[in-house]
């Protein structure tokens, strides 16, 4: 009988994707045989910069070098999309002790949902702790630096996006 494959999704709404989201994929692809990079769709409830196809194209440009790694969009529960892969861990990141408590129920109820799947949190390098989507996107509007923080061809798309507002 052959070993089961281990892959893991790791979701996010990724706009922009990180470099600490990109330090947390390039860990998890060294760790588990598949990566997906779940790109949750858009919604109306959330006001994203990058439609889904944007941020899809950042993330394949972003991690066409981790083979083992593949960004989808997905819509839909999180349980679900796993059960139909063949998806067992979901992978978190946690930047802060602040980010804990709405991970820890998230995991939980993920557990309630389906118990063959299991969350895994996994932490940033240090020096991107401190950074989320949010504060890239509100710093680069403000014209703050911010090329420690994403990618070059994040901050290409970043431009692109601010020359058209």
């Amino acid at each position: 009988m052959a070993d089961k494959l281990n892959i893991a999704i790791y979701p996010g709404s990724f706009d922009p994707l990180t470099n600490g989201h990109l330090d947390i994929i390039s860990r998890a692809s060294k760790l588990f045989d598949e990566v997906i990079v779940g790109i949750s769709q858009s919604s109306s409830s959330k006001n994203y910069l990058f439609s889904d196809d944007e941020r899809l194209k950042l993330a394949k440009k972003c991690t066409k070098k981790l083979i083992n790694v593949k960004p989808i969009v997905f819509d839909g529960l999180l349980v679900d999309y796993a059960v139909k892969n063949n998806v067992n861990v979901i992978i978190r990141g946690l930047r802060a002790f602040s980010d804990f408590e709405s991970e820890f129920q998230m995991a939980l109820m993920n557990r309630k949902l389906n118990t063959d799947i299991t969350t895994i949190f996994l932490m940033p390098h240090e020096k991107y702790t401190h950074i989320s989507s949010s504060i890239v996107k509100e710093v680069f509007s403000l014209k703050g630096d911010i090329s420690d923080y994403v990618s070059d061809e994040v901050l290409e798309a970043l431009n692109q996006k601010y020359e058209k507002k």
